[in-house]
């Protein structure tokens, strides 16, 4: 850690979310680069925690947006990566370079759309992230979406933004497959409608209309037209679902919560809802429930890995990395030609600095793609820090 006594003191501030101290640290000229053991700066630390206020505080202070950790992320790229758009919004108006890409070669509209986050995923549209970028995995925003994602209303919506922003739904990845492909591969006929323009299934009109005024951000009149169409449709699960979406947008996530277990109880077998109730517990700082829907999901759906996935996400969000690598060791049993998957394993683990077991795990997926470069720099860095 460097920095004198007060800069240090400026990072445990935010750590407890102390906005008096970390103003009265400011006011004192404590240094905003100031780094952790992990090259943390205090702003990267807000972002982590979704501390608004701090990130607006150190900001006009001064700290760098662009800051890159040891691993080479940075807090705007963090920001979209955990969905947190108020954040990313302050830094892209504060001298963040929105096509900065992280050390998989993503950008921040990438990890946003993988995770579905819609708000985030709109907010990188509107600050000039790049809609067609690549990564070193050969993926688009558009391709994780659809390849990570369930084909469900949530990522349905964020398909949709961005293929009405531009993006390529025939641009291929490096096994030479398009969105539409993999669409058509996964049976997203939801999806596959929309990057075809074909979707003959209208939305509710009260859907069209509070969407309408979710565009102006006005989430209360968006909410509210949702709610007054379920007094008279209460088993319609698109209504339920925008309901519990606009809910959550206002941070009324128990009542959100509501909707989406009404959904359940409708149609037990519309395992997306599970990610929503994930989603909402998560956002409730509730991470054991969160956990616990994932694996309802999953538990449900065997063939797909949609929700096992997004819990070793979360898993590696919480830094629970042993836990992260035990879910993805069912993932790779299963879907054993998934390279990206192999790749996250390899990242659990040299987290918990098991570098031989990252190296093994890394060798699968240069073998499944072995021109890919971001496989053979990653066993060459293991194979380094193993030496050390």
């Amino acid at each position: 850690m460097e920095g004198n006594k007060r800069d240090t003191e400026l990072l445990e501030a935010v750590h407890q979310g102390d906005h008096p101290r970390i103003s009265h640290l400011l006011e004192q000229k404590a240094n905003v680069e100031v780094t952790d053991e992990m090259g943390r700066t205090a702003l990267m630390i807000a972002v982590q925690h979704n501390d608004t206020d701090a990130v607006a505080q150190l900001l006009i202070a001064g700290s760098d947006p662009n800051h890159r950790d040891i691993t080479e992320l940075t807090p705007f790229i963090c920001a979209g990566a955990n969905g947190f758009t108020a954040s990313l919004r302050l830094m892209a108006t504060s001298g963040a370079d929105v096509t900065s890409v992280n050390r998989f070669g993503g950008t921040a509209l990438l990890p946003a759309a993988e995770k579905g986050y819609l708000h985030t995923v709109e907010a990188c549209l509107s600050v000039g992230v790049p809609v067609d970028h690549v990564n070193h995995l050969g993926w688009s925003a558009l391709l994780e979406a659809v390849i990570l994602g369930d084909g469900g209303r949530l990522y349905a919506d964020v398909i949709q933004t961005l293929h009405e922003a531009g993006a390529s739904v025939h641009l291929q990845d490096f096994d030479g497959k398009s969105a539409v492909m993999y669409a058509d591969e996964q049976k997203q006929e939801r999806v596959l409608g929309l990057l075809t323009d074909t979707l003959e299934d209208p939305q509710h009109p009260a859907v069209l209309e509070a969407k309408s005024y979710a565009a102006d951000k006005d989430w209360t009149a968006a909410s509210q037209t949702v709610q007054v169409a379920l007094e008279s449709d209460g088993d319609n699960l698109d209504l339920l679902f925008y309901a519990g979406f606009y809910l959550a947008a206002q941070d009324r996530f128990e009542e959100a919560l509501e909707q989406y277990s009404r959904a359940l109880v409708v149609a037990p077998d519309a395992l997306e809802f599970y990610f929503y109730t994930a989603y909402c517990y998560r956002l409730m700082n509730q991470p054991e429930d969160a956990l616990l829907e994932f694996d309802k999901g999953a538990a449900l759906s065997f063939e797909n890995a949609f929700h096992l996935y997004h819990k070793s996400n979360y898993l590696r969000e919480l830094g629970r990395h042993e836990e992260a690598v035990e879910v993805m060791d069912e993932l790779v049993e299963r879907h054993p030609t998934r390279y990206d998957f192999w790749f996250h394993k390899a990242n659990s683990l040299r987290s918990l600095n098991r570098h031989q077991d990252a190296i093994t795990a890394i060798e699968h997926a240069i073998e499944l793609q072995p021109d890919n470069p971001l496989y053979t720099k990653h066993k060459a860095q293991s194979e380094l820090l193993l030496q050390r």
